[in-house]
């Protein structure tokens, strides 16, 4: 089960965002050894993160995304302090994990 935690910091008018999703990140092949099933692999594939209804963040990624990855991103133009940023990442297996990152 994935679960996202996130910060973001506004500073001279730049939102850096700073978020861990805690995912087991497990390829077909160490699923397999561990598990006897490839089916078993588990990892990211997609992540999204939207501020007021504009995507600021958009990442597609692979079975190589390490465990409990860390992903790091900034934006202007767009954002206020108390802000919320929705963030949602998507598995292999289809399924949605969801987090928010308040504007501090």
């Amino acid at each position: 089960m994935s679960k996202i935690k996130g910060r973001a910091k506004l500073k001279n008018g730049v939102v850096k965002v700073k978020l861990l999703i805690k995912n087991p990140s497990m390829t077909p092949n160490m699923a397999e050894k561990k598990t006897g099933n490839r089916d078993n692999a588990d990892f990211i594939t997609h992540l999204t993160g939207t501020l007021n209804g504009e995507t600021i963040a958009d990442f597609s990624t692979s079975q190589f995304l390490s465990k409990n990855p860390i992903f790091k991103f900034e934006f202007k133009g767009i954002g206020a302090k108390k802000d919320k940023i929705e963030l949602v990442a998507v598995d292999n297996h289809g399924k949605t994990y969801k987090g928010k990152a308040k504007i501090k």
